[in-house]
This record gives structure tokens, C-alpha cells and sequence, in this order.
């Protein structure tokens, strides 16, 4: 009798629990257990349900309780290792699910899962090897495909990663996941009213996505529409008050529009929420408040320049009008020529220089912090050797080593030029050549702009030669680039370190 009313409350449950209405499921489950205290289905599912009302531990518990009556079971070790992904325990999650995969191969979801831990693990190309399983076993699967579309766009591979969120859709059209990747990828391509469409095609499946109205904001700003975008970030702080990125983003939009107090009410309400300290110094230190910290923060440099790789030289020469390369090129020509160099180009970006130095150069060297942009300079096929590297790092112990130092639009994110100044006079041999450029400014030794950008004046540059020991061969006034159509002015120098 007993066995029969446990099977009769498990199968009432089950039913229970496919149409939604998870506590009187959760009830009937434990009804199960008290019938029968090891009954597996009625373990594993009740975990299952924990886990859907957000009580990560309990799920564990339970699901493991379950494995513990019967270990055979793929789909349990499946369902521990969402769990465990939840609870931040992502080896513990690679595990569960590779023992799932180890009981049934041809279990495409826990391939796809496999896929979510090592990207949390930060095993990027993995995890496109266990989606890709996922999509051998399944290839209508649609998670698998947006999964597959997030790991891309962590990986800079914007394009891969629309067509990734475009499989998925094509797929299951009502995915609010895959809009939101595909809006993301958008973004990055700068196919800006495309994503701000595809957020909202998100947001109306789910209305209630403080994440997606924030990045609608972030494509409506940069499309210029900052009313629009303040919009989007209000409704985001509306679903998520504590939402430090949304914070943020209000703050750069606010400062766009020249609404400087709410920008830094902004700014500080985003740290209050535990924004990264460094990153909100230098965003008041642009309107004016607290110290002008020495350097930008290397994250903020990095993350900038990885979304910008793509479309770096298109924006910088056809929108921004950059001739930088070109002048020191031609400074360079007129005021100390040379040829068969060992070069250095600091700062390298994607290789902008790089075809005008190699000219006369024996080899090229390359550093910068992003690795995408590195990866774009390497299609050129102009350089020696690339490094992905924080400036002053890379220049550390490497003595006599170079001809020429090069920094192209580099020391606008530097603001101490101290450290750099010293590491090229140290790798440069004797009678070498340090050409860089800066945006011009006025009395302090630098000063931290609005747009992000470090201005460095005539005199401290010229007491940070004399401190080193280098020679100035020439400072020329130039024209950077435009911002809003108007000149940047800027100063390009030669120094000589003396034989």
C-alpha cells in the first residue's frame, strides 16, 4: 500500500511541477519522503525546485542526497552542476558535469553546461569545443548557440558572436537571452540602432531586465541620443537600485550633456554601490573633483580598447581625422633620419605606425595592453614581436635595447610620464631617439580631461627630459584629431638620449 500511495503522490507531483505550480509540488515531494527517505525522484526533484526558488544550498543538499541513492543517474549530476555554478563553486560544476557526460555522452545539455563552467573558469576555447558537442549531439539546441555567442563575445569575436545569437534566434525567436547577445555583439560592431532594437526586443520578453535597459543605454549614448539613454538608465535603476554599472553609465551620459553635479552624484552613488574606487576617482578627477590620479586604470584601458579594436582605424582616420602616425613620420624624416633601427612602438594599438616605421627599421617591436587590438596590429605583418603589456612592465629591465621608442596618442592615458620617461631612457642605446606625441595643455604638469584623455604641458615634459638626461631635437605644435568638429591641439617631440 505504501509503494503504491509513494508512486501515486510522486506522479501527482511531477504533474505538479511540469505546469509550474511549484509549492504544492514541493509538498507532495516531501510527502514522498516521508514515505520513503531515500526515494531519488523525490530528492532530485525537490532539489531541482530549491534551486528554482533561488535556495542554491538547499539544492545541493538535496540533489546530492539523490546521487547519493543513485549515482547513475546523468541528468542528477546535470542538475548538481547548475547548482554548484550558482554557488560560485565552478570546478565543483566542471565536475558534476563531466561525470553526467561520463553516464550518457550523447547528453547535449550537459555539454552546453560543461561549456557555462569552463567559461566561468575562464577556459574560453574550451567551452566552444563542449558547445560545439552540445550542437554536433543537438544542433537545433538554442541555449547552446547563445551560450556559444557569449563566450565569442568575451573573446572579441563580434561578428562570430552575432551570427552565434542569430542561429539561436532563428531557432526559438522568443529568446530574450539571444536578443540581448545579439544587441551586445551589435553594440561592439557599432551597428548601434540595430542593438538598441534588439535590447528592446529583450526587454519586451522580459520587462523586467535591469541589465538589458542599461546596455540600450549604452548604444542610445553612443549614438548621441542622451536623453533617450537617460531613459533606458533610470528604468534600469528603477528594477536594480544598487545597479553600480547603470550608476555609471548615467554618470558618462550626464557628463556628456554637461550636467556636471548630477554626473558626480551619479559617479558617487555608482561607488556607494561598489564600483571599482579607481575607476570613479579618475570619472570626478575628469569634472574636477579630488586628485588627478596618476594613470588611468589599467582594466578601464584595456576594456576600452578590446571594444574599440574593430573598428579602431576606420573611426580614428575617416571620423576623428587622426594624422599622428603621419606627422612624427614626417618629424622624424626632417629631424633625425636614420634607418636600420631597433624600434619600439609604445602603445601600438593596431599597428598605425607600424607601416611607416618599418621603412626604416632592421626590426619592430610592439607593446600594448589590449590583446585584441595586438591581435590586429599581428595581420599587418609588419612586426618583429608583439606584447601584450602594461608600458612601464615591459619596458623594465630591458636595457640598450632600442634605436627608437615611438608612442603614437599613447600618453593621453598616462598622466605621471615620470616612470615611462625613465624606462625609454633605459632601453634606448646611446644616441637613441624617443618621438611621442601628447595633447597640449596649459600650467599643471598634466591634467585629467573630460573625455578621458590626459593633457601634459610644455614645461613638465621639458623638465622630464632634463631630469633623464635627454636632449629635445624638436617639439612641433600640431593638430591631433577632431572631437565634436573641433581641433585637438597637441605637441609632438623628438628627445635624443647622448652617446
Amino acid at each position: 500500500m505504501s509503494a503504491t500511495l509513494t508512486a501515486s503522490f510522486l506522479q501527482q507531483a511531477v504533474e505538479l511541477h511540469q505546469q509550474g505550480r511549484l509549492e504544492p509540488a514541493q509538498a507532495l515531494y516531501r510527502q514522498v519522503l516521508e514515505l520513503d527517505p531515500r526515494q531519488f525522484d523525490a530528492l532530485h526533484l525537490l532539489g531541482v525546485i530549491a534551486r528554482q526558488q533561488g535556495d542554491v544550498t538547499a539544492a545541493i543538499g538535496l540533489i546530492s542526497q539523490a546521487i547519493a541513492v543513485d549515482g547513475a543517474q546523468a541528468n542528477a549530476h546535470c542538475n548538481l552542476g547548475v547548482a554548484l555554478l550558482d554557488a560560485g563553486r565552478a570546478e565543483d560544476a566542471l565536475t558534476s558535469h563531466e561525470r553526467a557526460i561520463e553516464r550518457n555522452p550523447a547528453y547535449a545539455l550537459a555539454w552546453s553546461n560543461r561549456g557555462n563552467a569552463l567559461r566561468a573558469l575562464a577556459r574560453p576555447d574550451e567551452a566552444l569545443l563542449s558547445y560545439r558537442r552540445a550542437l554536433e549531439i543537438q544542433p537545433n539546441y538554442a541555449e547552446a548557440h547563445c551560450n556559444r555567442a557569449i563566450v565569442l563575445q568575451d573573446q572579441g569575436r563580434y561578428l562570430d558572436a552575432l551570427g552565434a545569437a542569430e542561429d539561436a534566434l532563428n531557432i526559438k525567436d522568443r529568446y530574450a537571452d539571444a536578443w540581448f547577445a545579439r544587441g551586445n555583439a551589435l553594440h561592439c560592431l557599432r551597428l548601434l540602432p540595430d542593438a538598441v532594437e534588439s535590447f528592446d526586443r529583450a526587454i519586451h520578453l522580459r520587462p523586467q531586465w535591469a541589465e538589458a535597459y542599461s546596455a540600450q543605454g549604452s548604444s542610445l549614448q553612443r549614438l548621441g541620443e542622451f536623453d533617450a539613454a537617460l531613459d533606458s538608465y533610470d528604468h534600469a535603476l528603477r528594477l536594480k537600485p544598487g545597479y553600480a554599472l547603470a550608476h555609471y553609465y548615467r554618470g558618462n551620459a550626464l557628463r556628456s550633456m554637461a550636467r556636471n553635479d548630477e554626473a558626480i552624484a551619479a559617479y558617487r552613488a555608482a561607488l556607494a554601490h561598489g564600483d571599482n574606487p579607481e575607476t570613479i576617482a579618475f570619472a570626478l578627477a575628469s569634472l574636477g573633483v579630488g586628485e588627478t590620479p596618476a594613470v588611468l586604470p589599467a582594466e578601464y584601458v584595456r576594456s576600452l580598447f578590446d571594444q574599440y579594436a574593430n573598428h579602431f582605424d576606420r573611426h580614428l582616420t575617416e571620423v576623428l581625422g587622426y594624422q599622428t602616425p603621419a606627422y612624427l613620420d614626417a618629424m622624424l624624416r626632417r629631424v633625425a633620419p636614420a634607418s636600420d633601427l631597433d624600434t619600439l612602438d609604445l602603445g601600438c594599438g593596431t599597428g598605425l605606425c607600424a607601416s611607416y616605421l618599418k621603412a626604416y627599421s632592421r626590426s619592430l617591436a610592439g607593446v600594448d595592453l589590449s590583446q585584441l587590438m595586438l591581435d590586429k596590429a599581428a595581420e599587418r605583418g609588419l612586426y618583429d614581436q608583439l606584447a601584450c603589456a602594461d608600458l612601464t612592465a615591459y619596458l623594465d629591465g630591458r636595457n640598450e635595447v632600442w634605436d627608437l621608442a615611438v608612442a603614437a596618442d599613447v600618453f593621453v592615458y598616462i598622466g605621471d610620464l615620470a616612470p615611462v620617461f625613465a624606462g625609454v631612457w633605459r632601453a634606448l642605446r646611446p644616441g637613441g631617439r624617443f618621438c611621442f606625441s601628447v595633447e597640449a595643455g596649459d600650467g599643471a604638469d598634466y591634467t585629467l580631461r573630460p573625455s578621458n584623455r590626459y593633457a601634459h604641458s610644455s614645461s613638465y615634459l621639458e623638465r622630464l627630459a632634463a631630469d633623464c638626461g635627454f636632449a629635445i631635437l624638436a617639439v612641433d605644435a600640431v593638430e591631433a584629431r577632431q572631437e565634436n568638429g573641433a581641433p585637438i591641439a597637441a605637441l609632438a617631440l623628438i628627445l635624443s638620449k647622448p652617446f
